[in-house]
């Protein structure tokens, strides 16, 4: 698994090396996501949708669960020690840490994203004054996960959502629309340096094979086709912000054909098997 995060934060690092500090460093990774990126802020809300049990985190430190839907550490702990940060990034909401404990980074649950990311500016400027905080908020580095949760627990599950958007493409308007809305937001909050990843293969993952039995528990290939569409939607959206914003580095740090290669030869990545999950079915 580390090779995959290895890969995507050199497409990372590559695409932000003019927009970062002078030192070559980040002050902190500040992250927006959905459970693909919780590091265990459903811990802390009502939600039937919980990883703090076993399997789960069987490979993190000392075998705990974490509320990371993972067996292990999750792509912006590997990006965070890659800067030269913590090892793992604390969750939000999670009362064990402090400001101090978040003052290189925290993931923040998307559904309350700018109400929480204000509160973490006011307690910022309470521990560290004005000056010190307003340089951490601009020069942090923001990574961003959107799309998929969206589609794959919201859109395809509930009926009454397909009623609402007739069609799917017209979904992946609405939520580029709200990623548009979210990263004008955070950007007029101070946040300049961004990377935005839409959706993997979802047709690929465990669960969605799991249940794909009509076709032998192959790859959806309809949620790999809109998958592609979503994310060139958000491309587009990344090149307009970034005319239009100035100052905003944002970066289109697209994961499709990473996981992609990762699921067609799972041998190069230190994987035996790729379509089943580490934890379940998915």
């Amino acid at each position: 698994m580390e090779k995959t995060y290895t890969l995507w934060l050199f497409f990372i690092e590559t695409l932000l090396q003019v927009s970062i500090s002078s030192s070559g460093k980040v002050p902190a990774i500040i992250v927006f996501g959905d459970s693909s990126v919780d590091s265990g802020n459903n811990n802390f809300i009502p939600t039937i949708a919980k990883s703090n049990f076993e399997p789960y985190g069987r490979d993190f430190q000392d075998g705990n669960p974490t509320g990371r839907f993972s067996n292990g550490r999750i792509a912006p702990d590997f990006i965070s020690e890659a800067f030269g940060l913590k090892p793992t990034v604390p969750a939000y909401l999670d009362p064990a840490y402090k400001i101090s404990d978040f003052a290189t980074g925290e993931v923040i649950p998307l559904w309350k994203e700018v109400e929480y990311y204000k509160d973490y500016q006011s307690k910022l400027r309470a521990y560290l004054g004005d000056e010190k905080a307003n340089e951490i908020v601009n020069e942090a580095l923001y990574l961003v996960s959107i799309g998929t949760n969206d589609f794959l627990e919201n859109y395809y599950i509930f009926p009454e959502r397909r009623c609402q958007f007739t069609s799917v493409q017209q979904y992946e308007d609405f939520l580029i629309g709200l990623a548009e809305n979210f990263l004008r937001e955070i950007y007029n909050l101070g946040a300049r340096k961004i990377s935005l990843t839409g959706l993997p293969p979802m047709g690929c993952l465990p669960l969605e094979r799991a249940v794909n039995i009509m076709e032998y528990h192959g790859c959806v290939e309809d949620y790999n086709n809109v998958a592609l569409e979503f994310n060139g939607k958000l491309g587009c959206l990344v090149t307009k912000l970034n005319k239009e914003l100035p100052g905003l580095q944002l970066v289109d740090a697209n994961a499709y054909d990473i996981v992609l290669q990762i699921i067609a030869h799972p041998s190069q990545f230190g994987f035996e098997v790729a379509g089943v999950g580490c934890c379940g079915t998915g």
